[in-house]
């Protein structure tokens, strides 16, 4: 099953290096992951998408929460939460395409970022799914190059990562 893993830990050197080292010593794969700063620039969120059965998954959670520079931490497919993703995709934009592409970025609430002669960039937002079908929906020749985060999640409502 898959989940997302949310966490606080101090901004570091090295924090990151000792997280994706639990995950590979372990045999775990990371599917994403992204990290920044917060509010508090003394602290990063860090947010992991992995698979894994509950036992698996709780097992990593408390390898995590035993490493030092790790704060706090959250699975967030636990309970409701919002997860977005971003994506940037370099679309050929001649001819018959260049049309197409406006249309259909607009039909995924997409907006055209940069024009050149012969490219669009596509910045779109969403769920995976979403952006998954928006690939699946264009034309494979006209994709020149694609760009993902990842997931980002937070918790809705109440539901809050802070120490």
């Amino acid at each position: 099953m898959r989940h997302i893993i949310s966490l606080m830990m101090e901004n570091e050197a090295g924090a990151l290096s000792r997280v994706a080292g639990l995950f590979s010593a372990r045999g775990y794969n990371i599917e994403s992951l992204t990290v920044a700063p917060t509010e508090d620039a003394s602290l990063s969120r860090m947010t992991i998408v992995t698979r894994g059965s509950d036992e698996v998954i709780e097992q990593i959670t408390k390898q995590l929460n035993k490493l030092v520079d790790v704060v706090k931490v959250q699975d967030l497919s636990d309970g409701n939460h919002i997860e977005r993703e971003l994506m940037l995709v370099k679309v050929k934009a001649t001819g018959e395409f260049r049309e197409e592409m406006k249309r259909m970025a607009d039909i995924f609430r997409g907006r055209v970022i940069d024009v050149a002669d012969k490219t669009y960039t596509i910045e779109l937002t969403g769920t995976g799914a979403k952006l998954d079908a928006f690939l699946q929906a264009l034309d494979p020749a006209a994709i020149m190059e694609t760009v993902r985060t990842g997931a980002s999640g937070i918790g809705r409502g109440d539901r809050v990562l802070k120490i």
